[in-house]
């Protein structure tokens, strides 16, 4: 007798349903991206306790007839692909046909559709038509998943507890909301509504529902493109940056991805803006011909592969990078009182079914759903459009040094406002851009030395730092080989911080050692950075109100005055209506 055989369909949907639906929030996705397929404008998600025991997903859309609707529930039945061809051009959010029989499979499922002329309700369980009955005929689809993996326990077993995921699914509605900002989304858990977008085609209006005020006032609009790529979208301002990559939206063609390398590069472009450990909020949105990208590398098809990578690359440098030498960076100093998603969350799921939730303060602010969604006024959305009276020719106005706290922070004014700068992070910032474009000309001024200077080094370090003598030359160090693993530098750039000298250049030794893989670029400005850090003044070092002056208004020239090399705030403000609200002159 034969032992191979044609696996049953239901336990192949079973098996299927282990790459698809992972967590509730995989069953949300399929849902809503089956309703933004068929043409939706109005989608509404309804959880019960996060979506364990329920998921309901209406639509407004296009609907199915009785055939379609029993078709749906075959494994690899889809209206998406008809020819080989039709894959390289995939212009729709699902195709496979694999996600409505693998969640049927492991639940109890009702969809409930109508096309305008007739409605059809189909109930399955465990994947099984359980019976087909005719309904109303408004037009569009209903989608309910019941009882989520009760037929696979150990499934069930390893979901997340209830608040992990639900915010999971937040997370990816958040991130639907953006990406279609002309359909009007609902997110409802337990009776409480979490999100509600009004479906007008703003985007800036969604950010605002998802991120609150505070976020969506200091976002900056970018567009661009070039022969391959079209980029629309917006950047928030470095001081909104957060601890993790999860507000950092990019789409392809209106498709939420995730993209190591595209973060990356997106990272980059706000180097020295954001420290190393932060992620800027951002919802950029790629256009691009279908040919140019593959999305059928992963069932979940959140993943997606560019064939012309460094074409995008450089746009999504130039658009960033453009962008943020735009605007004035300096971040004010005022009181808020933020919505804490986490707050909304935990509210939406009832006493009764609470599992144990990371302690984390409740919101005390008492603040309602109902202000977390309201609309932006005309006046927040044009509010980036508008000139910054701080910039004047495209650098800060002139700030008075009046003062020195601790010895570190420098208080100074101008008819804007107070100004506190942090005198180290400002010279870090001068020192760095100085080093930086010295070691970044073809040709630097030298200067020799009376005494020339000698450095040892152990024989394995040695070996290293032999190999790029030539870099060493080419910023501008006279060097030569001098004994047994000794180096003897006679001249050295005009640059270096006089009376460390040979600090300096241990400093630019020590990072040549400590490359396993050598980048020119990222070598001269790693060393830009080094040198400005160690070569500032520190905090506590206390300074004329001349040198006050000097360090202000060089500042002023930097190419970038708001960061230092590190992405901390060189220049913190309290404009002059915070101060009169401080000190209740203005009640307003």
């Amino acid at each position: 007798m034969s032992k191979i055989q044609v696996m049953d369909e239901i336990l192949a949907n079973k098996i299927a349903a282990g790459e698809v639906v992972e967590k509730t929030m995989n069953v949300v996705k399929e849902l809503v991206e089956n309703s933004i397929d068929a043409k939706s404008s109005e989608i509404k998600i309804e959880l019960l306790d996060s979506g364990v025991k329920e998921v309901k997903v209406i639509d407004n859309g296009i609907g199915m007839d009785r055939e379609d609707a029993i078709m749906a529930f075959s494994r690899h039945a889809t209206s998406k692909l008809h020819t080989l061809e039709d894959l390289f051009s995939i212009d729709t959010l699902g195709f496979r046909g694999e996600a409505l029989p693998s969640i049927a499979s492991v639940s109890e499922f009702t969809v409930k559709t109508s096309n305008g002329i007739e409605g059809t309700i189909i109930h399955l369980s465990g994947g099984k038509i359980q019976d087909i009955n005719p309904t109303d005929v408004r037009r569009g689809t209903t989608m309910m998943v019941n009882h989520l993996f009760y037929n696979t326990p150990v499934r069930l077993k390893y979901l997340k507890n209830l608040y992990v995921e639900l915010a999971n699914i937040i997370e990816y509605v958040n991130k639907m909301a953006l990406s279609y900002p002309n359909i009007q989304f609902t997110l409802i858990n337990n009776e409480k509504e979490l999100l509600h977008t009004d479906g007008t085609g703003s985007l800036l209006k969604v950010i605002h529902a998802i991120y609150g005020l505070d976020v969506s006032k200091k976002m900056m609009e970018i567009d661009g493109e070039n022969e391959d790529y079209h980029i629309y979208g917006y950047l928030g301002y470095p001081e909104v940056a957060r601890s993790n990559r999860n507000h950092m939206t990019t789409l392809v063609n209106g498709r939420y991805i995730r993209n190591n390398e595209l973060n990356r590069i997106i990272t980059d472009a706000y180097h020295t803006y954001i420290p190393v450990d932060k992620y800027p909020i951002m919802v950029l949105n790629i256009e691009v011909d279908p040919l140019l990208v593959d999305i059928n590398i992963h069932p979940t098809k959140m993943d997606i592969k560019f064939s012309k990578m460094d074409s995008l690359k450089e746009l999504v440098t130039k658009l960033i990078s453009d962008e943020l030498k735009k605007h004035t960076l300096i971040p004010t100093m005022k009181e808020y009182h933020p919505v804490h998603q986490d707050f909304l969350v935990k509210e939406s799921i009832k006493e009764g079914v609470r599992p144990s939730f990371p302690s984390k303060e409740e919101d005390s602010s008492k603040t309602t759903i109902e202000e977390v969604t309201l609309d932006l006024n005309e006046e927040v959305v044009t509010m980036s459009e508008q000139e910054d009276d701080t910039l004047m020719n495209g650098k800060i106005k002139k700030m008075y040094p009046v003062g020195l706290v601790h010895g570190t922070y420098i208080i100074a004014e101008n008819e804007d406002g107070m100004f506190m700068i942090d005198q180290h992070a400002a010279a870090e910032r001068i020192n760095y851009e100085k080093y930086f474009k010295e070691m970044s000309k073809t040709t630097s001024n030298t200067i020799g030395v009376l005494f020339p200077i000698t450095i040892e080094l152990p024989n394995h370090d040695y070996i290293i730092v032999k190999e790029h003598l030539d870099l060493l030359r080419n910023i501008g160090f006279e060097v030569e080989e001098f004994g047994l693993n000794t180096l003897l530098f006679r001249s050295h750039p005009t640059w270096l911080k006089k009376g460390y000298e040979e600090a300096s250049l241990r400093k630019i030794i020590d990072i040549i050692i400590s490359k396993e893989t050598f980048d020119y670029p990222k070598f001269i400005e790693k060393t830009a950075i080094t040198l400005a850090c160690k070569m500032s003044i520190k905090a506590n070092d206390h300074i004329s109100l001349e040198d006050m002056e000097h360090l202000l208004n060089t500042l002023r020239e930097c190419d970038n005055p708001f960061t230092c090399p590190h992405g901390r705030p060189t220049i913190i403000t309290y404009t002059k209506y915070d101060l009169e609200k401080l000190f209740k002159r203005a009640m307003n």
